[in-house]
């Protein structure tokens, strides 16, 4: 491949290579044009991606822990629903692949899909945010939570959408089918969720987040849905940064990522915008409001980018921009391109190959470590298991359009975006 130029200076903006949204490769169905070195480097990081999830879930419940050393070197015994759900769709991607005997992936997910319908411990359908990783116990006394349970149905039904198996189809339906979402609805608005001390959290999905899939979700459930009218409840407000304009609230950069992750909103829009162009143009605002940073932090630019929530040196933060947020210390966070490879594919993988050259201590068995700061000279020991989810699905989004197509084979989910008034 013909190594990219990129200029070193700051303040030169316009001078960034960024693809239009308005190229003929958005709103396509075919994979994109990646050279046969950029397949390779994909090849490597996907696999990579996919070890953490089929060498660390547990056996006998197909749990995957919340994170584990990048090294591969511990089996930790705290699981999310978030990574389980992640994981179930990276066995998609692995069998189609062929990174694993067919038959032995297709076991593991009618056992994961057994246990979280017969044993996993649960609420009206719900499931706590962390678990025992062996009996699906809750541990720290953390919520029933409706976002991580959506995360987990996204896995669930990608299942249901690739494999042709009788037992996994029945088996992922009475899982979502279970699932009472006007419980943990106030109005037209989602809840948090829920804990047995105290009931109810007080917070709601009101605002543009990773929402979309949790609303789709509870709109096209088979028997116990909400109200349509609820996908107009939440907010959408308008951002505006260096002649960009899109939705956008002050959070990190994954809540433009997790919907699509699963959800093909390509090509459509609903009565306030195209969300698959709006998380284009949030991917570009963020790599310009990075390159910025290179004033402060002179490792960051045009190919070396990317800060949303993850580990640092001084425990986990919910960090990004614009706007800034979040006390910024020069940290790189892979999955922050990783994440966002089907939007700008050119540009995030330019990234990626360069932050595995430049920097080799920030590579380890399970690809790149949660987050590394040159600066200081820190490297995470460890993966976040949802990190790593959101860079392989997106990857291979970018590269087929298959966890797309697998998931939107659901008539569920069709269903639900035509009630929320999604159209080409």
């Amino acid at each position: 491949m013909k190594r990219r130029t990129f200029l070193k200076t700051a303040g030169s903006l316009a001078a960034l290579p960024l693809l239009s949204s308005s190229s003929p490769l958005f709103g396509e169905q075919n994979s994109l044009p990646f050279t046969t070195d950029d397949e390779a480097f994909l090849d490597e990081l996907q696999h990579a991606c996919f070890r953490f999830f089929w060498e660390t879930a547990e056996a006998g419940s197909g749990l995957v822990p919340d994170r584990a050393h990048a090294d591969g070197s511990n089996r930790p015994d705290v699981a999310s629903i978030a990574s389980t759900g992640f994981g179930l769709t990276a066995l998609c991607i692995a069998h189609q692949r062929g990174w694993q005997e067919s038959d032995e992936i297709t076991a593991r997910v009618r056992n994961t899909l057994r246990f979280l319908r017969d044993k996993m411990p649960q609420k009206k359908g719900f499931f706590y945010h962390f678990v025992n990783i062996k009996s699906g116990e809750r541990v720290w006394k953390c919520e029933i939570s409706t976002i991580d349970t959506a995360i987990l149905l996204c896995g669930v039904l990608s299942c249901r959408g690739y494999f042709d198996d009788a037992e996994i189809h029945t088996l992922a339906d009475d899982i979502y089918a279970r699932v009472d979402w006007p419980w943990l609805t106030d109005g037209l608005l989602i809840r948090h969720g829920w804990k047995p001390e105290s009931g109810f959290l007080k917070y709601h999905w009101g605002a543009y987040s990773e929402l979309m899939m949790l609303y789709l979700l509870a709109i096209g459930a088979p028997e116990k849905p909400i109200d349509a009218r609820a996908w107009h409840a939440w907010t959408r407000p308008w951002f505006d940064y260096e002649g960009l304009h899109y939705i956008n609230v002050n959070a990190p950069l994954f809540i433009h990522q997790y919907s699509h992750a699963w959800l093909d909103f390509r090509g459509q829009h609903d009565d306030y915008t195209n969300y698959f162009e709006n998380s284009v143009l949030a991917t570009k605002a963020h790599r310009l409001f990075c390159v910025k940073l290179m004033e402060r932090f002179g490792h960051f630019g045009p190919a070396a980018w990317g800060i949303t929530a993850s580990d640092s040196q001084k425990g986990y933060k919910a960090w990004g921009g614009p706007p800034e947020h979040g006390n910024l210390d020069g940290t790189i966070v892979p999955c922050a391109a990783g994440g966002s490879l089907a939007f700008l594919p050119q540009e995030c993988l330019a990234c990626l190959r360069n932050l595995r050259e430049k920097y080799p201590r920030a590579w380890r068995h399970y690809g790149f470590v949660d987050a590394f700061n040159p600066q200081s000279g820190w490297y995470d020991a460890d993966v976040i298991g949802i990190d790593v989810g959101i860079t392989l699905l997106m990857a291979e989004n970018a590269r087929s359009g298959f966890v797309w197509d697998i998931f939107m084979r659901n008539e569920t989910m069709q269903n639900a975006m035509k009630k929320a008034g999604f159209r080409l």
